[in-house]
């Protein structure tokens, strides 16, 4: 494995991870329009703590899948064709919550308006859902035939792991959107979040235990990783804790901190685990490896060059739009 096959790889990773913590918040704000907002001033008010952010945020799974493809076109090819409706129904669900900011914001009529904030509340639940869905399918044996073409029946996409999977993704999304409209609101959403979380973290607490069994159980994480994959599980206990306390103490940066880094550290486990292949197959010879579906060396060093160019650029832009967006959003009629 050469040294450009390992940094792409692992840039994936950081891609993901951006996703995950960044766009997870704007899912879990978009789920509180429902769950969590009583009024449409409510649900008003939290749409502006996303406003600036939520497409920029998307960008990191685009940015992902793009850098997915042209590093690794067999692991994209065989991911993206295997799992086609999943990605398909993500595909709909971003759209769906895309356009529900625009729609409901010029909707002439109340009931306009209430059908596009379920369009939000309902694109919002199912990216988180099916994307842990995804990733959890992966990290199990599939069907792989020489050619690494994936043949996944509906019981190797659709089982307990993959359920729970995609369960404990909505609900840690939910929770780091709670967290993050604990710093960006004032008055009465602001307490309704600190007050839910307080009662969803116990919740965390049971998911994070069910989902550390049953990945002992259907991967071979602890076969192949066992220290690394242990190290990286109590890690996630460890910022869950930590989210418990920051959540007691009404400790809100800390708490959207830790939330992030939960998310952040189950992306990283489903990475480790998965090294140095990228598609684990129920026939070891089939499993697709790194060096089996990197890109070549000339467009992997290419693409390092633009990264180092352009990465710069885009954190720059980030971190300005954070900072100039930094106030709470107060209460709206």
């Amino acid at each position: 494995m050469s040294p450009l096959q390992l940094l792409w790889f692992l840039l994936l990773a950081v891609l993901f991870i951006g996703f995950f913590v960044l766009e997870g918040f704007d899912f879990g704000v978009g789920m509180a329009t429902r769950l969590l907002a009583k009024n449409e001033g409510e649900r008003k008010q939290l749409v502006a703590t996303i406003g600036p952010h939520w497409d920029g945020n998307e960008v990191w799974l685009i940015t992902a899948g793009g850098a997915m493809f042209a590093s690794y076109p067999l692991w994209y090819a065989s991911l993206f064709s295997g799992f086609y409706i999943l990605f398909f129904l993500v595909l709909v669900g971003l759209i769906l919550r895309g356009v529900s900011f625009e729609f409901a914001a010029h909707a002439q009529s109340q009931r306009g308006r209430d059908i596009w904030r379920w369009a939000l509340f309902v694109g919002s639940v199912i990216p988180p859902f099916l994307l842990g869905m995804i990733f959890t399918a992966i990290i199990q044996p599939l069907t792989i035939d020489g050619k690494m073409d994936i043949y996944a029946s509906l019981g190797e996409q659709v089982n307990l792991l993959t359920i729970v999977g995609g369960v404990a993704v909505t609900l840690m999304c939910f929770m780091h959107g709670l967290n993050f409209i604990r710093l960006k609101t004032t008055g009465a959403l602001r307490l309704r979040a600190w007050a839910y979380n307080r009662i969803l973290i116990w919740v965390l607490y049971a998911g994070a235990v069910v989902f550390a069994l049953l990945v002992y159980v259907s991967t071979d994480f602890f076969v192949k990783r066992p220290l690394s994959s242990g190290i990286i599980i109590g890690l996630i206990v460890l910022a869950i804790v930590c989210e418990h306390f920051a959540i007691l103490k009404d400790r809100e940066g800390l708490s959207l901190i830790t939330s992030g880094s939960a998310l952040a550290l189950v992306v990283i486990l489903i990475f480790n685990g998965l090294f140095p292949r990228v598609l684990i197959a129920k026939e070891a010879v089939n499993s697709l490896l790194i060096t089996q579906a990197s890109a070549s060396n000339l467009t992997l060093t290419i693409m390092t060059g633009v990264t180092v160019v352009l990465l710069p650029i885009a954190l720059a832009y980030f971190i300005w739009a954070y900072v100039v967006f930094h106030k709470r959003v107060p209460e709206l009629s």
